[in-house]
C-alpha cells in the first residue's frame, strides 16, 4: 500500500520583480489582518469606538513582532552570536524565527500601556483580541510549512510531512516524512478558538477571563506539540526551553482564570452604541443642515424675520 503523505512545497518564495514575496511572510500578514478584522469587529459590536482599537491595535502588533523575534534570538543565541554565529543575521526575519511567546509579551504589553493612556480597560481588550490572536497563530503556523521547518519526529502516519534532505535536521537525514507539528498546532489553536467563544457565550465570562483561557488553552497545546518536535533548542532539566516558558505561560494563565473568577465575576458589559459616538462625515453634514433648519422652523422667512427685528428697533427708538 502506497504511504499517504503531506508534500511540502517545492518553493516558499515567488518574485514579482526583483521583489520577493514570501510564504512564511504571506502567512503571518494573512493572520494579522485576520486577527485585527475578527478583533474590531467583536470591539465595536460591545459598542466601543473603533478609533480606539485601531491606534492601539497598530502599535500593539509592530511590538508583537519585534518582542516575537527578541524571543526567538535570545532562545537561538548561539546561531547568532555563537562561534559559527553571524550576528546580522537576527534581521533576516524573513528566512522564519518568530517566537509565539515573545508575541504575546511584546503584543498585550504594549496594549496593556496603551490603554492606560486612553484608559481603556485592558482586560475588556484583551478579551476582546484573544479569539481572533489565537486564530492568527493558527493561520501564522502555514509559514513554517512553507519554510519546512519546525518539524516533529520521523513517522510513517498517513498524514507525514515530506521533507527535503536539505531541510532535514541533522541526524534524520534518513527519514523522509516526519510528524507535521504546525498541523497540530494550528487545528489546536482553531479548536481553542470555537472553545473560547462558546464558553464566552455559555459561562457569561469576561472581564479577563476569556484572555486567561487563552494563554491557558494554547499553553496546554502547545506543551503537547513540544514532545514532537526536533528542532535543535536549548535543554535545561530534560526539558527544552520552549516548554519551560510554556509552563511557565500556562500556570500564569490558569492562575490569572482562577482569580479572576473569585475577585471579578460576570461578562464584559456591551455599551450602548450612542455611550461612545463617533459621528460619520454624514452624520456631521446632517447636524449643520439641521443646526440650520432651527432658525427656519414652522416656515418662518429668515429675511422677513430680520425686517421684523428693524421695524421693532425704529418703533422703539
Amino acid at each position: 500500500m502506497e504511504l499517504l503523505t503531506i508534500p511540502s512545497p517545492s518553493t516558499g518564495v515567488w518574485y514579482l520583480g526583483p521583489v520577493p514575496i514570501r510564504g512564511y511572510a504571506l502567512s503571518i500578514l494573512v493572520g494579522i489582518l485576520v486577527a485585527i478584522f475578527v478583533t474590531r469587529r467583536r470591539w465595536v459590536r460591545w459598542g466601543n469606538p473603533p478609533s480606539q482599537f485601531e491606534n492601539i491595535a497598530f502599535i500593539s502588533i509592530i511590538m508583537g513582532i519585534v518582542g516575537a523575534r527578541i524571543y526567538w534570538v535570545l532562545i537561538e543565541w548561539p546561531r547568532f552570536f555563537g562561534p559559527d554565529g553571524t550576528w546580522y543575521h537576527i534581521f533576516y526575519i524573513w528566512q522564519g524565527g518568530l517566537g509565539i511567546w515573545g508575541g504575546i509579551t511584546g503584543g498585550f504589553l504594549t496594549a496593556w500601556l496603551m490603554c492606560r493612556r486612553y484608559k481603556v480597560s485592558f482586560f475588556r481588550l484583551a478579551d476582546c483580541a484573544a479569539p481572533g490572536f489565537l486564530l492568527a497563530q493558527g493561520i501564522g503556523r502555514l509559514g513554517n510549512w512553507w519554510n519546512q521547518e519546525l518539524y516533529g519526529l520521523p513517522t510513517d502516519l498517513p498524514w507525514g510531512l515530506e521533507i527535503d534532505l536539505a531541510h532535514r535536521v541533522a541526524g534524520f537525514r534518513e527519514f523522509a516524512t516526519f510528524h507535521p507539528t504546525f498541523l497540530y498546532e494550528m487545528l489546536w489553536n482553531f479548536a481553542g478558538v470555537a472553545a473560547l467563544l462558546i464558553l464566552e457565550k455559555r459561562f457569561r465570562l469576561g472581564l479577563g477571563k476569556i484572555f486567561a483561557l487563552y494563554i491557558t488553552i494554547y499553553a496546554i497545546g502547545r506543551s503537547l506539540v513540544e514532545q514532537f518536535r526536533i528542532d535543535p533548542v536549548a535543554v535545561i532539566g530534560g526539558l527544552r526551553i520552549n516548554s519551560w516558558v510554556t509552563l511557565v505561560g500556562g500556570l500564569i494563565g490558569l492562575g490569572l482564570f482562577i482569580w479572576l473568577v473569585r475577585k471579578r465575576p460576570g461578562p464584559n458589559e456591551i455599551l450602548e452604541p450612542a455611550a461612545n459616538p463617533e459621528p460619520s462625515q454624514a452624520d456631521i453634514a446632517a447636524d449643520d443642515e439641521s443646526n440650520n433648519d432651527d432658525f427656519t422652523e414652522e416656515g418662518t422667512d429668515p429675511e422677513a424675520t430680520t425686517d421684523e427685528l428693524t421695524d421693532l428697533e425704529t418703533k422703539t427708538n
